[in-house]
């Protein structure tokens, strides 16, 4: 009997604390969600819609982690693989890490190439509402206009991952 209850709440844990996968892959950012603030490695704040802004024209990978994440960690291997098989694609961080010491520590730890801002632990912010972030890591894969064309992947070897940058760079 003791089995067949350790059993049931572990089921209901596991469903309880499991990632919910969006019921809409949206392909644009709600405007209230880019007009959130990040933080660059210098210091500097400025928009998320700004930080898109500068990547017009080229296929971008973003990825929400953050230092405290084991999965986040775990994925930095495929992330990096995945980095050298497109290095023309403008790989995008957003920290969520609690305080920006961890975040900059973390970059240089785990040796993270690409483009770095800090939006903090704000999932409830207007960003991590519009894309009904619930979890990290996160992947979306933005095309050359900033739409959205990759709205969810958790892991970084996902081939959907893959696939979508493909056709993004064969349009």
């Amino acid at each position: 009997m003791n089995k067949i209850i350790s059993v049931f709440i572990l089921f209901i844990g596991m469903n309880a604390f499991a990632q919910n996968i969006p019921s809409v892959m949206k392909t644009e950012f709600p405007a209230a969600a880019l007009q959130d603030s990040v933080v660059d490695l210098d210091g500097n704040s400025t928009t998320i819609g700004k930080v898109f802004s500068n990547y017009k024209g080229k296929i971008v990978l973003l990825d929400l982690w953050a230092t405290w994440c084991g999965d986040c960690i775990k994925n930095m291997p495929a992330l990096k693989s995945l980095h050298e098989k497109n290095p023309d694609v403008t790989f995008v961080y957003l920290s969520m890490d609690k305080n920006e010491e961890a975040w900059k520590n973390g970059i240089e730890k785990y040796q993270i190439e690409g483009q770095h801002f800090y939006l903090g632990n704000n999932w409830k912010g207007n960003f991590g509402t519009g894309i009904d972030l619930n979890w990290i890591p996160r992947y979306l894969v933005l095309d050359q206009n900033g739409k959205i064309a990759d709205y969810y992947s958790v892991k970084a070897d996902d081939p959907k991952v893959q696939e979508t940058i493909d056709r993004l760079r064969n349009k």
